[in-house]
């Protein structure tokens, strides 16, 4: 994985002639392998790009922050700042592909150290879709089926080693690095597999092309098939991948190396192994420790100069936008209060003209009520009394009364049309009634919440309470009327008792049967008692809607 990382970062990345001379310093940098400094020229010449507009320069900056990150062993930080080059990048733009693809090859390197199998997969797909040539693809898809094999998806694994191979390559050290791989993979997957002349065959070939970085390789997979089955073969090949992999002065492979060779060595040696082992291993873990923290000093400073930066250029225009305030306040407050005086002067004006005009508005639309629905149906009654020779009483009365509650209509009407909370227009309507011949008592007004119910319920119940108490003033001759009302959850429940005449045999009028039609229409009831001498009691039940 590291090594197709290095691939990309010496034959991709290599800076071109450009006018940011801290890209190409931290390029000498890194070819005298100092990744710290490189880090921290590659950070300051991202500053550069950013300032002039340079998006794909700040996004190759990044990049190579992230792979000098990854080889140092710092994989959260790789995997933030490679993931904020992508957004530098432009993915239509050919010429950027290489880019594109080597920060994406990156990114499956870290998540697969990180044991993010899926997301590796998902980065080296990224990868091999926007790599443009062969030699590049094959490598994306050998680290491909490497997290494959690691997460003993074996037979996937094996599918690309072979796609890899039969395709053919011009690079031998490409083929010599499928073969070895395929080998251990069948070896992995089949514990009878001998995979010796495939391996010993990739290793002949990286010998012929002097290719040190795949004989390493070779020798480490040599090793680990023999230290179970010949453990002097499996010693030969532990101490060449040691000193080659002290030649390539790879840390992570040396202690690999001193690994096997404490397992394999005499207890003498394996003694001595174990304590260069051990030294090592603390030298390894302490500069990468001390690495990581200089990368994130490194960061930490430049964010904290750019954050001090804009600080005190915000407090610059802060003050140069003060001085203008004072001076544009003082001009807008001269225009505020000769236009709010204009403007209070006119708004007076309109808002008494529209007051005006919404009283004549109401007072024509009531005055068209009264003359369509109360004078048509007195002179209906009047007609009937003139052309009629003989007149039925009840039915006059009948007329009458329907005319009655028409008007009536038309005052409950305008009255709902005010702010008054319901309650208290029901509880102002059933006053009315009052004098000092009758006493009314309500009970329970306020516990019924009469603003929660919609404005068709009030309305009814309003137009059924108020003929209960029309017709108690017109036949009952009550002293005393007390109305209850009391709620139950959603069940409301109002009784009228009053102390009148009361009645033998109910026959309810015109009003006290629209009373039935009113609570009706609300799903609701009502429920009348009437005898002779003992007054006049209805019960009205309905929910709350």
């Amino acid at each position: 994985m590291v090594s197709c990382t290095k691939i990309k970062e010496s034959t991709v990345n290599k800076p071109e002639k450009v006018d940011n001379p801290y890209y190409e310093k931290a390029w000498s940098y890194l070819d005298k392998k100092d990744p710290i400094n490189a880090f921290q020229n590659f950070n300051k010449a991202k500053e550069i790009y950013l300032k002039n507009n340079d998006s794909l320069g700040v996004g190759k900056c990044l990049m190579n922050m992230g792979i000098i990150l990854t080889d140092q062993g710092d994989y959260f930080g790789a995997q933030e700042t490679s993931l904020e080059a992508i957004k530098y990048f432009n993915e239509n733009e050919v010429e950027e592909c290489n880019y594109i693809n080597s920060n994406y090859n990156n990114l499956g390197v870290v998540t697969y150290n990180l044991k993010e199998y899926t997301n590796s997969i998902k980065f080296y797909n990224l990868a091999t879709k926007f790599s443009k040539n062969s030699l590049d693809t094959k490598v994306f898809l050998n680290n491909k089926a490497n997290v494959y094999r690691e997460n003993e998806e074996f037979d996937k694994a094996l599918k690309i080693y072979s796609q890899i191979l039969k395709e053919g390559s011009r690079n031998k050290s490409e083929y010599s690095r499928a073969l070895t791989n395929l080998a251990k993979t069948k070896w992995l997957q089949n514990s009878d597999y001998n995979p010796v002349s495939e391996f010993k065959k990739a290793l002949n070939i990286r010998l012929e092309e002097k290719d040190i970085f795949g004989q390493n390789s070779s020798y480490a997979h040599l090793a680990d098939y023999y230290i179970n089955e010949k453990s002097d073969s499996a010693l030969i090949y532990a101490n060449k991948m040691y000193v080659t992999a002290r030649q390539i002065n790879n840390p992570n492979d040396q202690i690999e190396a001193l690994q096997k060779l404490i397992i394999l060595e005499n207890p003498e040696k394996s003694k001595q192994y174990f304590l260069t082992y051990q030294k090592l291993n603390d030298s390894l873990q302490t500069a990468r420790n001390k690495a990581k923290n200089q990368f994130a000093l490194i960061r930490y400073e430049t964010e904290k100069n750019k954050a001090n930066f804009l600080k005190a250029q915000a407090d610059n225009v802060k003050k140069q936008n003060q001085i203008l305030k004072q001076y544009a306040g003082l001009g807008i407050l001269g225009l505020v209060l000769i236009g709010g005086g204009v403007w209070y002067r006119r708004r007076k004006k309109i808002l008494q003209q529209e007051k005006e005009l919404e009283v004549k508005k109401t007072e024509l639309r009531y005055s068209k009520k009264v003359h369509d629905v109360v004078a048509n149906g007195i002179h209906r009654v009047m007609t009937k009394l003139e052309n009629q020779e003989h007149i039925d009483k009840d039915t006059m009365l009948d007329d009458l009364e329907i005319v009655y509650e028409k008007s009536r209509d038309i005052s409950y009407d305008h009255e709902k049309n005010n702010d008054l909370p319901f309650g208290e227009k029901l509880t102002e309507m059933l006053k009315s009634y009052s004098s000092d011949d009758l006493q009314l008592v309500i009970i329970g007004n306020e516990e019924i919440h009469w603003d929660k119910l919609n404005k068709n319920t009030q309305a009814e119940i309003f137009y059924v309470l108020q003929e209960l108490m029309t017709n108690m003033k017109k036949h009952s001759k009550a002293t005393r009327v007390v109305i209850r009302m009391h709620r139950i959850n959603e069940e409301i429940t109002i009784r009228y008792t009053d102390n009148g005449v009361g009645c033998d045999k109910l026959s309810p009028k015109n009003g006290i049967k629209n009373t039935g039609n009113r609570m009706e229409s609300i799903g609701g009831t009502i429920n009348f008692d009437a005898v002779s001498g003992e007054g006049f009691k209805a019960e009205l039940k309905f929910s709350v809607q």
